[in-house]
C-alpha cells in the first residue's frame, strides 16, 4: 500500500525500554538510531523525557531522561535523516522546562494520557507547541474508555489544542480489526484538522493486521518496533509494517541488519511478544501487570491458573 502522506515512527528503544528500565548501552542505541535514520523511517522515538526529580539515574538507563546530552551521545555528527521523538508522561515532566526546538535534538513529544486527563494532556500539548515542537497525544487504553467521555474528549482536542497527531492506542492489545475500523472512523470525524496515528499491541497477534486496518480508514501515522519489541506482549513489527507499505523511500535492509546483529540476542536476555499469558490479558481486555508478573516467576507457564485467577477477579 502506498500513500505518499502516511508516516512511520519506530519506537524500538522507547517502548522496548519498558522491558528492562531503559539499560540498553549506547552503542546499541547508536546502532538502532543508524538503521532507522539509514531505512527512511520518518520518525525515532528514542525514549522517555523524565524528570530526573522523580526517577533515579541509578536506576534507569539514559533514555528514560533523554537529556541533550544523553542524545548528543546517540547522534553525534550523523545527519539526521529522521526526526526524533520522546514521550512525555503527564506529571512526570515539565514541559516549561524545555529549550526551544531549534536548540533541541527533538522533533516531536508525544505525550501518553488517559480519556480522564485529557485536560491535561491538551495543556501539556501547548505548552510543548509555544516552543516550536510537533506534539501527538496519545490516548491510552482506548479499550476502557466510555464512549461519551471519549467523544467529548476528541470534540475538546479539535477545540482546544494544537496538537498535530492523536494516536488511537490498544494499549492491552484487545481490539479486533471491526473495532479498529469502528474507532478510527470517529477519531477521523471528531479531529477535522488533525492527522490521527494508530500503536498495536500484540496480546492476541492482531497488532500488524489492526495497523493495517488503520491504514485502510486512512490513519497515516504507524508506530512499530523492530521485531515487534515492546511492553509485555510487544507492538507491530517494524520490518512487516515496511514490507506492506510498498513505499520506495523506506529501505527494510538496514532495519534486517539490526535486527540480526543487535534485537535477535536481546532477546536471550529479556522477554517480549506473543505468550499465553498475555493472549489471556488481551483476549479479558486487562492490563498486561499479572501476565508480566506471571513470566517473572518460577511458574511462567502456569496458563490455566492465570486464566482462573484473572477470570474469577473480573468475575467473568
Amino acid at each position: 500500500m502506498y500513500r505518499k502522506e502516511i508516516k512511520v515512527l519506530d519506537c524500538t528503544i522507547r517502548d522496548g525500554g519498558l522491558m528492562n528500565n531503559h539499560k540498553f548501552s549506547d552503542e546499541m542505541v547508536r546502532r538502532v538510531f543508524k538503521a532507522v535514520n539509514n531505512s527512511g523511517v520518518d520518525y525515532i522515538e528514542l525514549g522517555y523525557k523524565a524528570d530526573e526529580s522523580q526517577f533515579s539515574r541509578s536506576e534507569f538507563g539514559p533514555m528514560k531522561f533523554c537529556s541533550e546530552k544523553d542524545l548528543e551521545r546517540i547522534v553525534g555528527d550523523s545527519e539526521k535523516k529522521c526526526k526524533i521523538s520522546v514521550m512525555g508522561d503527564i506529571g512526570r515532566f515539565n514541559p516549561n522546562e524545555l529549550i526551544p526546538r531549534g536548540e533541541s535534538y527533538i522533533d516531536m513529544i508525544r505525550v501518553a494520557s488517559y480519556v480522564k486527563d485529557i485536560d491535561k494532556a491538551i495543556d501539556m500539548v501547548n505548552s510543548i507547541k509555544s516552543k516550536g515542537y510537533e506534539a501527538t497525544i496519545n490516548i491510552m487504553a482506548v479499550s476502557h474508555a466510555r464512549e461519551r467521555e471519549l467523544d467529548e474528549a476528541l470534540e475538546q482536542i479539535e477545540e482546544e489544542s494544537g496538537v498535530d497527531v492523536v494516536y488511537l492506542v490498544d494499549s492491552f492489545g484487545a481490539l479486533y480489526s471491526e473495532q479498529i475500523a469502528y474507532l478510527a472512523k470517529k477519531y477521523k470525524k471528531a479531529l477535522r484538522t488533525r492527522e490521527v496515528g494508530i500503536h498495536a499491541h500484540n496480546n492476541q497477534q492482531l497488532a500488524f493486521a489492526n495497523t493495517i486496518e488503520a491504514i485502510i480508514q486512512n490513519i497515516n501515522y504507524l508506530d512499530g518496533t523492530i521485531f515487534g519489541i515492546g511492553r509485555a506482549a510487544g507492538n507491530c513489527p517494524l520490518e512487516l509494517l515496511l514490507g506492506f507499505l510498498k513505499n520506495p523511500k523506506y529501505d527494510v535492509r538496514p532495519i534486517l541488519d539490526v535486527l540480526e546483529s543487535d534485537v535477535v540476542n536481546l532477546r536471550k536476555e529479556i522477554e517480549w511478544g506473543y505468550t499465553i499469558p498475555y493472549m489471556i490479558t488481551g483476549v479479558l481486555d486487562l492490563h498486561p501487570r499479572a501476565a508480566m508478573k506471571l513470566r517473572d516467576g518460577k511458574d511462567k507457564d502456569g496458563y490455566l491458573k492465570i486464566y482462573d485467577k484473572l477470570t474469577t477477579e473480573a468475575n467473568i
